[in-house]
């Protein structure tokens, strides 16, 4: 669904990935780990065509990121670290304008609207302007706008980053029950989400990754994931 292969990004003198390659198979839940800085976010960025890198290749489907970006981008549902929601906008308004930009036709738009609330959790609050709810609330309408036109695969960076643990309880088990039906890349440093959510792992460390194995290969008994990740990532 996924594949990476030999990925860079330079900014002037820094290498913020360098040479990275890994592949993202149907119906995976990827748990995509690093230390801050590590180039977590700069990977997503670029998976989702949001970006461009400086050498690598990047296919999402069979369709080349860089040089078949639309055909990507109906592809891949991304919620970016901080969602960029318009807060003067009520959430089925905001939902309806995100559609239309993703090309849902106007007959399509209503019930893919109602489709991604019901998802979500979101039907109290539809009529609500989004600056007025709370930050778990907007969380969600960041997911349900990724969800709009029922792409078959789902970015999400940092999901629950600044929530309140009831609220990081709700996304988690939001994202497991979409996990059911879509390719899930989750980028994350909060480890006990990736265990309790995902199949597979990768671990970035200073733009090389330096584990990419299931979950189960990278953790036994005696040695939890934040010990391989601790060991990983402290050269």
């Amino acid at each position: 669904m996924i594949e990476v292969s030999n990925l860079t990004k330079r900014y002037h003198r820094l290498v913020a990935l360098d040479g990275i390659s890994f592949k993202v198979n149907q119906g995976d839940v990827l748990g995509f780990l690093g230390p801050n800085g590590a180039g977590k976010t700069t990977t997503m960025r670029i998976l989702t065509g949001a970006m461009p890198a400086t050498s690598g290749q990047v296919q999402v489907a069979g369709y080349d990121v860089f040089e078949q970006p639309l055909q990507v981008k109906r592809r891949v549902g991304y919620l970016a670290e901080v969602p960029p929601l318009y807060e003067d906008m009520d959430t089925s308004s905001f939902l309806r304008f995100v559609g239309r930009l993703k090309g849902v036709g106007r007959k399509k738009l209503g019930g893919e609207v109602d489709r991604v609330l019901a998802t979500c959790g979101l039907e109290e609050v539809c009529s609500r302007r989004i600056g007025n709810l709370s930050k778990g609330f907007r969380q969600r309408i960041g997911v349900a706008q990724a969800l709009l036109g029922d792409p078959e695969v789902l970015i999400l960076d940092e999901p629950t980053i600044g929530l309140d643990p009831n609220q990081i309880i709700e996304i988690r088990g939001l994202i497991r029950e979409l996990a059911e039906n879509h390719t899930v890349v989750l980028s994350t440093h909060i480890l006990p989400e990736v265990t309790q959510i995902c199949n597979r792992v990768v671990i970035i460390h200073r733009g090389r990754i330096v584990a990419d194995d299931s979950l189960d290969k990278l953790t036994t008994e005696e040695r939890s994931l934040e010990q391989t990740f601790h060991e990983l990532t402290q050269q």
